[in-house]
């Protein structure tokens, strides 16, 4: 079993050998790589996913575990109603427990201007048959067990779930190899090889694989390579800290947020728990975008505070270099795995207000804590596209912290993406134009 988080000293799972030509070569092992393969596997399309470091030992590991319909983007919906049924498909596909349970998400309300934006919400979920519900004061305390304030109300959606991140991707990843997937961890794309102006292949560290079919799903390292080839997105990333208590009695079997705490139970019998906002470093490229994410910062802060540079070896840190050769070492290869450090400020924080909502519990032990990067876009929505300049080559990235419970939506809609085929939606609000053709920009939902 892999320690976590996931590291660059847990064992190589999927060691490949690269083979020299694919029909697909899918860069990055998080959760919208694996599942992008895996549908394409399953129309026997060749498919090699290369991974720098290790699967799903980024942000696909390290987030909240939630899989929920409720307060998503109206563009993002569909998608995320057709994940939710594909997440109960491939879990009895892959044949082992990744703890995904059917127990609801519940969003708490200080106030009742909060309580009129779930209103808004609910509009949508109405539209779509969902069994979103909005709830009282009253009928919000007795959803929780002991809970030691009372809140003007809530807004619970039953039919979300849960999953435990770290067994459910890997897990997906060798349903993909099972499938015919050429899995290669511990292998860094440094660049693209491009002939008479489209994708003819993929310089890796272990060599070249020839494809005219790339796609970039790379997380927080997704503009870094992008950029290396004249390709500039607007993409962003916080640092998310996170925590795991040692086991605790149940008050609620499903995933919670207020303003000052998010919560969820765990398969072993724990929470999750994380605070309410997120740090963000500055670095060259939060300069140079600033502008476009000026409307998010005004409809919700993108993150609660700041710091003046990002670690060595960051995506974005001054540091790092901006371009390199096929033939040297590239920035993806000094830092396997994106494995920042908690904030201990924010531990303590989140600790203390968990307790305090739930005074039964006088201490809160934490058994291990963690942060990730979240991959953001300025509209707080993912980039789905082809790239029109370079043909051959497609884009998934940005998923702005929804990543693991749409994941298996987008996967599908790009492996239909990639083959020319009807995505059976509208990804119009997900196309890379959109930062360069004038469009305004139009913040979805922050959480």
């Amino acid at each position: 079993m892999p320690t976590f988080p996931f590291s660059v000293s847990d064992p190589i799972r999927h060691h490949g050998p690269l083979p020299k030509t694919s029909d697909v070569v899918i860069i990055g092992g998080g959760v919208i790589g694996v599942t992008t393969a895996l549908f394409l596997a399953k129309r026997r399309i060749s498919v090699t996913l290369i991974e720098k470091g290790r699967i799903a030992a980024e942000q696909s590991s390290r987030n909240w575990g939630w899989i929920r319909k409720q307060g998503r983007d109206g563009d993002e919906l569909p998608i995320v109603i057709e994940a939710c049924r594909l997440w109960k498909e491939l879990a009895q596909e892959c044949g082992e427990d990744i703890g995904l349970t059917e127990t609801g998400v519940t969003y708490l309300a200080n106030s009742d201007k909060q309580m009129a934006g779930f209103e808004t919400f609910m509009k949508l979920a109405s539209a779509y048959d969902l069994d979103t519900r909005l709830l009282d004061g009253g009928q919000t305390a007795a959803l929780f067990e002991g809970m030691s304030r009372k809140f003007t109300g809530a807004m619970t959606t039953p039919s979300d779930m849960r999953a435990e991140p770290w067994l459910a991707v890997p897990a997906l990843a060798r349903l993909a190899a099972r499938l015919g997937v050429t899995i290669v961890e511990n292998c860094a794309a440094r660049t693209l090889d491009i002939s008479a102006g489209k994708v003819s292949g993929v310089r890796t560290e272990a060599g070249r694989i020839e494809t005219s079919t790339v796609l970039v799903a790379g997380g927080a390292w997704s503009s870094l390579f992008l950029k290396r080839h004249g390709i500039s997105i607007p993409q962003l990333a916080v640092r998310a800290t996170v925590a795991a208590t040692e086991p605790m009695a149940e008050i609620h079997a499903g995933a919670a947020a207020g303003a000052e705490v998010a919560f969820r139970r765990r398969q072993d019998g724990g929470y999750t728990l994380a605070p309410g906002g997120h740090l963000l470093h500055l670095g060259p490229d939060v300069f140079r975008h600033a502008t476009k994410y000026l409307p998010a910062l005004m409809a919700h802060p993108f993150g609660t505070h700041y710091s003046p540079a990002a670690p060595e070896g960051y995506p974005d840190s001054w540091s790092t270099p901006r371009n390199w050769t096929a033939d040297a070492e590239s920035p993806f290869e000094r830092m396997r795995v994106l494995n920042p450090a908690p904030e201990q400020s924010s531990l303590d924080a989140i600790s203390r207000n968990f307790q305090r909502l739930f005074p039964q519990f006088e201490t809160v032990r934490l058994k291990t804590t963690w942060a990730g990067m979240i991959d953001a876009m300025p509209d707080i929505v993912p980039i789905v596209d082809r790239v029109e300049t370079i043909p051959g080559l497609f884009v998934a990235t940005g998923m702005s912290g929804h990543g693991f419970g749409i994941g298996p939506g987008i996967g599908r809609v790009v492996s239909d993406l990639i083959q020319a085929n009807a995505t059976g939606h509208n990804l119009n609000r997900f196309r890379l134009s959109r930062f360069t053709d004038g469009s305004c920009m139009r913040p979805g939902p922050a959480i």
